[in-house]
């Protein structure tokens, strides 16, 4: 097993599919170990077995990451098991295309939703896990934001869009706060990935449009955004915060 990661404990949200179960056995096979938080119990659990499966440790807490208390919860479960965090990525989201659409057109309920687990959920995260990296005597906070707060669609999806475009100042004043404290926090844009949140929208003539407009010709695989992030949780990225990682195959750069 590799070691960049090696005595450190990593809490990662939304971790029970996708990009953050792919971390979550990334970072394992690195020497992490690993909270694996999601409002799907099997799914954590499942993505706990997966860690076993490579050697490494991993604790299943499950929670809505829109919820203070659960997240609170997440991380004193995580500490309490683990003795200390060393990581927070912050890895869960929600990309409903069927509710969340233009400002013209989407319900206040779904706004809520969505910012609440796109954004807030990052605010309580980081409320209740900094702290436990200042314990440990410093750390890396890892925000996953989106190319969608960079550029705009004719596919609007507003409340997504506002969401992630929050994370961006969020993720700066977390990292002019606490640099002090040797906590590093940056933010990764991913491009369009091929994931079960992405899956029901991925038709063959989406797919192909998508394809068409991404200079590398393909869409992302999950392990690609996981790879950035282990990056940024190892000392590799020590002298890397408030920095934002455009991960999208060139489609912001024509």
């Amino acid at each position: 097993m590799a070691e960049r990661l090696s005595g450190k404990t990593a809490l990662i949200t939304g971790a029970g599919m996708g990009i953050g179960r792919e971390a979550a056995v990334l970072f394992a096979r690195e020497g992490a170990r690993v909270v694996i938080g999601d409002i799907d119990g099997p799914a954590a659990r499942e993505t706990v077995r997966l860690v076993a499966a490579v050697g490494g440790e991993a604790l299943a807490v499950t929670g809505d990451v829109a919820v203070e208390a659960d997240v609170k919860r997440m991380v004193e479960e995580g500490a309490r098991r683990f003795g200390n965090l060393h990581v927070l990525y912050a890895n869960a989201g929600v990309l409903w295309k069927d509710r969340d659409r233009s400002v013209l057109e989407t319900d206040e309920k779904w706004w809520d939703r969505v910012v609440g687990i796109n954004l807030k959920s990052v605010f309580w995260l980081t409320k209740h896990g900094i702290p436990e990296l200042q314990r440990a005597g410093g750390g890396s906070v890892i925000v996953m934001g989106s190319v969608s707060a960079l550029v705009g669609f004719t596919r609007a999806q507003d409340a997504y869009t506002a969401a992630k475009g929050g994370l961006i100042s969020l993720t700066k004043s977390l990292a002019i706060q606490f640099a002090k404290d040797r906590i590093r926090c940056n933010i990764i844009h991913p491009g369009i990935v091929d994931t079960p949140l992405q899956s029901p929208y991925l038709t063959d003539a989406i797919r192909r449009e998508f394809e068409t407009g991404i200079p590398i010709g393909r869409i992302a695989q999950p392990r690609e955004i996981a790879s950035v992030a282990l990056f940024l949780a190892s000392d590799d990225s020590s002298y890397m915060t408030g920095a934002e990682l455009v991960v999208d195959g060139g489609f912001t750069a024509g």
